[in-house]
């Protein structure tokens, strides 16, 4: 297997195109670990108390030890998730919400600890989960459509748009502060706002942006790899910008062995198809000012209980998380409903 480049000091320049329901999926294919300089050249890609939050920043002194964060890679062994039985390729890189019930289905003729931890999710009135392709960039892909799902049902949208887009707009004088080229991130910015202004400013056709749109355009590889992308360089950013907060937590997650932020950042953020950590997760959550919770679907509570862990960095500590539940090796998103809204009725 190839080592990974870093996606740094770019000189080529590939343009995202604004999606359109017209685009057609594009042919699925095996990926390569990490990106090339332009948008056309990324890979078709193919992850306290128990119940109750608890956040990162404010673990238990012991905590401090970064090795006693639970890395993407702790439960490997435990048992690798038996998944709907395609091969990574032929799944879809998000797919529409269906019931937790047909998660637990595959786990019945394996480890029961991870039955009870199903059912206790769903007695928690976690009914639902959407799939996301197991290839390494699922926790950025799934955090992004989620972070869009939660702007489209909004109570008030037209303010969630515009409270978005200015978190956005920030992030930009960011990138270029830690050395990132403009010509490197903006049509990977362009990508991911233009879908979120989708939700209130019609497209020619005079459509907005609807779930069935949204999981289309997630599908269009080009359009969500360049969202992955754009959120990854942010995520790299970030860490670079606050190397002082970070370093602390920055292990190879091969050999355990400390890393500066640079290599970090070049290998295991920047790079195509890499699992993201708590580091990882913390540094987005926070540049991104939005409120995560992730469950931990790992088969270890005796009880079948599942611990959340938060990520709070929303100027509102009450506003609406995205979740996501984590298992061996992969994130997927979690839902209290168990399908899609079905589209209103033309009248």
């Amino acid at each position: 297997m190839t080592e990974p480049m870093p996606f740094s000091n770019a000189t080529n320049k590939g343009k995202a195109p604004a999606y359109s329901s017209h685009m057609e999926p594009a042919p699925i294919s095996q990926s390569p670990e990490a990106p090339k300089l332009k948008v056309t050249d990324l890979p078709d890609v193919d992850e306290p108390e128990s119940g109750q939050p608890s956040t990162w920043l404010d673990m238990p002194a012991e905590s401090d030890d970064p090795h006693a964060l639970p890395p993407a890679g702790l439960f490997d062994g435990v048992q690798t998730f038996p998944g709907d039985g395609l091969p990574i390729e032929d799944r879809p890189l998000i797919s529409p919400l269906a019931p937790m019930t047909t998660l637990r289905a595959e786990y019945e003729n394996g480890s029961q600890m991870f039955v009870k931890q199903i059912d206790w999710l769903m007695e928690q009135g976690w009914i639902g989960i959407r799939r996301t392709r197991g290839d390494g960039d699922c926790f950025y892909r799934s955090l992004a459509f989620a972070y869009i799902e939660r702007i489209l049902h909004a109570t008030e949208p037209a303010i969630a748009v515009s409270s978005a887009v200015s978190v956005l707009e920030t992030t930009q004088p960011l990138l270029e502060q830690v050395g990132f080229q403009a010509m490197v991130f903006e049509d990977f910015y362009d990508a991911f706002v233009g879908l979120i202004s989708w939700v209130v400013h019609p497209r020619e056709d005079g459509s907005l942006l609807t779930i069935a749109s949204l999981l289309e355009a997630f599908n269009v590889h080009e359009v969500s790899n360049s969202i992955v992308m754009y959120l990854r360089l942010l995520t790299s950013a970030q860490i670079k910008s606050e190397a002082d907060i970070y370093s602390p937590f920055l292990f190879n997650p091969e050999t355990g062995d400390p890393m500066d932020p640079e290599s970090f950042c070049n290998n295991y953020v920047e790079a195509i198809g890499k699992e993201a950590d708590h580091v990882q997760i913390a540094a987005l959550s926070k540049v991104l000012r939005a409120n995560i919770n992730v469950a931990y679907l790992d088969g270890h509570d005796p009880e079948g209980k599942v611990s959340f862990v938060s990520f709070q960095n929303a100027p509102d500590p009450g506003a609406e998380p995205v979740n996501l539940l984590y298992r061996p090796g992969h994130y997927d998103i979690l839902d209290r409903r168990h399908e899609d809204p079905l589209p209103p009725l033309l009248v």
